[in-house]
């Protein structure tokens, strides 16, 4: 897998982690066979080393961990004793960190449970409905250039150096996005999870499934853990929208709640273009959460329909695409008078 080397990180930084667990705007649970819940800080003597010498994955549930993906296993070089099961609701898995490890450092690790929400096995159910895209955006972009102000313009890898193992929507929400990707990701596609994390929300089989998944994301640590890529590269569209990857080199494109974050959004769209296959498609997905203080300054002042507009007028001005599709897939909850909503807006690369 490529990405900086993991070198040394200090113990100020995991205290930091550990009080970041909850600032991520909802619940702080988290994911599977590299998953991390900052709750439990501790070490286990079943540890099996993972991607260096960084990073060890532990089976703290024999029986959660004991069947599953053999592909993705060999892929990752995680034997097959803790292996991700299929139609399990949650994974839960420790994970430690080692640190200190440079020349000069003082060698230690600390380990983690996590959970991960599979998306599978819940009580909820999926509707899907369609959202119709009415405004007319004129010949050019409208936008100022204070539109994609943000209240916190500080280098934003200062922001996310620290890894954030948690969710940023609720199971409800991750659910349905994860059944939306298991009807609407055909088989074998080579697909890229843009600003991805330790999780991409795909179905646990869509590493036996798919062809190649590869993720940009801000965190070299969160996409090392993410045991659904193979392969990443750190990479912030912010200071550089480009994205490091040849031409017409995938299906489809995703991008988790994090559209909003974006200070050049019509240069990434256009990049997502370059490297889609003629037909190939980008599933842009939204909620209403975010860090207020990195969100562009006029998404904060919009509702959810309006933010599915201002997303299709991103793909209007970056041009090559078919008429999007928006889409309403907030799961129904029984019992449950709110949940995270969650939007799509797809778009088609033209032929």
């Amino acid at each position: 897998m490529e990405g900086p080397k993991i070198a040394t990180i200090l113990i100020p930084l995991l205290l930091l982690l550990l009080l970041t667990s909850t600032s991520a705007l909802t619940t702080p649970t988290s994911k599977s066979s590299n998953l991390m819940n900052r709750y439990k800080f501790l070490s286990s003597s079943a540890a099996t080393a993972f991607l260096g010498s960084s990073f060890i994955v532990l089976s703290t549930d024999p029986e959660s961990c004991s069947a599953a993906t053999e592909m993705n296993n060999k892929k990752k070089g995680i034997p097959t004793e803790i292996a991700v099961p299929a139609k399990e609701r949650y994974l839960d898995y420790e994970l430690e960190m080692k640190y200190g490890d440079g020349p000069d450092g003082n060698p230690r690790s600390r380990g983690v449970f996590v959970r991960r929400f599979t998306g599978d096995a819940t009580p909820f159910s999926f509707p899907v409905s369609p959202v119709s895209l009415v405004k007319e955006w004129p010949e050019k972009p409208p936008f100022a250039k204070e539109d994609f102000f943000r209240a916190d313009e500080n280098d934003d890898g200062s922001f996310y150096t620290v890894p954030r193992f948690v969710y940023h929507i609720d199971e409800p929400a991750v659910a349905s996005l994860t059944q939306y990707y298991r009807n609407n990701i055909p088989k074998k596609s080579d697909v890229l999870d843009i600003c991805s994390s330790w999780v991409s929300h795909y179905p646990l089989e869509f590493t036996n499934t798919m062809g190649r998944i590869s993720g940009t994301g801000m965190n070299a640590l969160e996409l090392i853990a993410n045991d659904q890529l193979t392969d990443y590269k750190a990479t912030d569209l912010n200071v550089e929208p480009k994205l490091p990857y040849d031409d017409a080199s995938f299906d489809v494109v995703t991008c988790v709640v994090s559209i909003d974050y974006l200070i050049h959004p019509i240069e990434v769209l256009k990049e997502i273009n370059r490297v889609l296959r003629p037909g190939g498609k980008v599933i842009i997905s939204q909620s209403n959460r975010c860090f207020p203080s990195k969100a562009i300054s006029m998404w904060l002042q919009m509702n959810d329909r309006q933010h599915l507009e201002l997303i299709n007028a991103y793909f209007q001005y970056a041009g090559g695409f078919e008429p999007r599709k928006a889409f309403d897939i907030t799961a129904d909850v029984p019992k449950n008078p709110y949940n995270d909503p969650m939007f799509i807006v797809e778009a088609v690369k033209k032929a």
